[in-house]
């Protein structure tokens, strides 16, 4: 939708240039934790973390795209639930690293802060960033599933 309507597609150069969120990733190092318990509780605590962290990103996002679809409310909600979901099976729950009240300000406010021709690319890399976030996530947990190591 974004590069239909925008023109802002993967290989934009502006997407390239931008690209300094540093959103939370899931990488193909943590793609092979899942062998042992000790890992898949390493991999829960990096995916609860990340989907909290993902919370402000996702605010950012809703406030400021205004899409046909509305889902972003939902998508939002979601992903809270998600996030204390898979922290209540991480074995040290108080391990997962959930940003404070000062931190989402702080990114909050530097996101807000983008340039309006900046704005969609910001909006793009996130949501892109994100679907990939959760492709990897219910990898992790479908295979922790099926190896039958936690009950979900």
């Amino acid at each position: 939708q974004m590069c239909e309507k925008f023109t802002i597609c993967e290989n934009s150069m502006e997407m390239l240039l931008y690209n300094n969120l540093n959103l939370p990733k899931v990488t193909e190092e943590d793609g092979d934790c899942l062998t042992f318990l000790s890992f898949q509780d390493k991999c829960l605590r990096k995916i609860s973390s990340g989907l909290y962290t993902f919370q402000t990103y996702l605010k950012y996002v809703q406030e400021t795209f205004i899409s046909e679809d509305q889902n972003l409310g939902s998508l939002s909600y979601s992903t809270e639930h998600l996030a204390r979901t898979i922290r209540q099976m991480v074995i040290n729950p108080k391990e997962v690293i959930i940003p404070d009240a000062a931190t989402k300000e702080s990114l909050h406010t530097k996101l807000k802060s983008t340039k309006a021709w900046i704005e969609k690319i910001t909006i793009h890399l996130i949501l892109r960033d994100f679907t990939s976030f959760m492709e990897k996530t219910v990898r992790a947990v479908r295979y922790m599933k099926n190896t039958r190591s936690f009950s979900a």
